[in-house]
């Protein structure tokens, strides 16, 4: 076994930028089978017996708790317009859309954006790293798997919500937006590995398109379908 994985990363191709290919490759099919055996079951579920003004407003909810991560990105990356968007729309959707149930903001023409410190330090000039596909959160690299841990630092309920009882919340919240991500990205993925002739180079090169669109603030296009997120569950979605 371990030669193998040895194996498939010398045999990577550098072009790739995935020198641990073989590693990559099988953390990718454990991710996999947790999906199939798991989450896809369960984001089935939710999508077909959930109505769909539940779920929007689900979805509404939980992009409205994001935004003062997204407000912090914004800043530190000196977008003064985009941190004053971000801020607007907090404020609007917390007061006149019922705590953020509702985008009243994007239907009076304030759409919404995401950032992260990923992006942030995209913009300063990190550079990416290589190829990484993290246990459960997929597809990945060094600059976005410190971007995850300091984007959770920077999230208000990460203080808030450890005290007592309330670390439940925590581990529902993140469930929650699990499922709902994963439930609308359902008929993408499983076109993809269908039409695909390697699922896991498809999806290495999607992640790759979809953070340079992120990155670039859409100036590079998003790739067909994965306008709302990655196939795994963990990282952001921009829904």
């Amino acid at each position: 076994m371990g030669s193998a994985v040895l194996l498939g990363a010398c045999a990577s191709d550098p072009a790739s930028n995935d020198p641990i290919e073989g590693v990559n490759r099988g953390v990718f099919a454990v991710n996999k089978a947790v999906d199939t055996v798991v989450v896809r079951p369960v984001a089935w579920t939710y999508r077909e017996v959930m109505p769909d003004p539940f779920k929007d407003r689900l979805r509404d909810f939980l992009n409205n708790l994001k935004t003062p991560v997204v407000l912090a990105n914004d800043l530190m990356q000196g977008n003064m317009d985009r941190a004053g968007v971000t801020f607007e729309r907090f404020w609007i959707n917390s007061i006149l859309g019922l705590g953020g149930l509702i985008d009243i903001a994007s239907s009076i023409g304030i759409p919404r954006h995401s950032e992260d410190f990923g992006q942030t330090l995209a913009s300063w000039g990190v550079g990416e790293g290589p190829y990484l596909v993290l246990p459960l959160l997929g597809p990945s690299n060094p600059r976005d798997a410190v971007g995850l841990v300091v984007d959770y630092a920077l999230d208000p309920l990460t203080w808030i919500l450890p005290a007592g009882n309330n670390q439940e919340l925590g581990y529902a919240r993140l469930g929650t937006d699990i499922i709902d991500t994963r439930s609308r990205l359902i008929k993408v993925t499983d076109d993809l590995e269908k039409n695909s002739v390697d699922y896991y180079a498809t999806m290495r090169s999607l992640y790759r398109q979809r953070r340079a669109a992120e990155i670039s603030n859409g100036k590079a296009p998003m790739p067909t379908g994965m306008e709302r997120g990655p196939a795994y569950p963990g990282q952001k979605t921009d829904e």
